[in-house]
């Protein structure tokens, strides 16, 4: 997912480096005598992406609920039939396996202990690698106002920019999907994408001029 930013793939920080993450000193570049990792970044709230537990992350969210951290559970709603034939409306968890909080760098113990939790995506030192806040706002504030679910992994085609409404400034590639058209966002520092429903005139090509798309029309 970008909005001007491109993220990257980073390893976890996993929650048997507890111990080590104590214990972590700040390093100087003695070169520039300028902290590697300042301490002032230390103590200023991030967004972070969290792996959980499979089919953990609601649960995960109430553990959050209760210990008073910020975080963030992207939902999207969907329809299932049983095996009986009712069907059953569900609000399920719109990037499997991750929820996202809001925390400074020294907090992270409170959330590799919460049950649930494997591990906080991480960078270069096992250090946490922090997420855009821009990015993460624009889901919250827009993600609800438009039809949005998961897909696969797309990362490659068409690209194009939400120009107006929830969402403007993302960035995505372009399909048609059962007679509409769709805008694939992907997370790339946690290998995600979910589709958001759009209509040709809400976009601008990042290449070509489709502003004469509309939602019947074939990519």
């Amino acid at each position: 997912m970008r909005n001007g930013n491109a993220w990257k793939s980073y390893p976890f920080e996993e929650g048997e480096a507890l111990a080590e993450m104590m214990c972590e000193d700040v390093h100087l570049d003695t070169r520039s005598a300028v902290p590697n990792c300042s301490l002032e970044s230390q103590f200023v709230p991030h967004w972070f992406a969290v792996y959980t537990s499979p089919r953990h992350e609601k649960r995960v969210d109430q553990h959050l609920d209760v210990r008073g951290v910020e975080h963030y559970l992207p939902l999207y709603r969907t329809q299932r039939k049983w095996s009986d034939g009712s069907r059953v409306t569900l609000d399920l968890p719109l990037f499997p396996g991750y929820i996202f909080v809001c925390i400074k760098r020294t907090e992270r113990v409170r959330v590799l202990e919460v049950p649930g939790v494997v591990a906080i995506v991480g960078g270069a030192r096992r250090e946490p690698a922090p997420l855009p806040d821009a990015e993460i706002n624009a889901m919250r504030s827009g993600l609800h106002l438009r039809r949005v679910e998961p897909h696969a992994l797309l990362t490659v085609g068409q690209r194009a920019r939400i120009r107006t409404g929830a969402l403007a400034g993302m960035e995505g590639v372009v399909v048609r999907q059962k007679n509409s058209l769709r805008v694939v966002l992907t997370m790339d520092l946690i290998m995600r994408s979910v589709a958001v429903e759009v209509d040709g005139t809400e976009l601008e090509t990042l290449d070509f001029d489709i502003s004469h798309l509309s939602s019947d029309c074939t990519l």
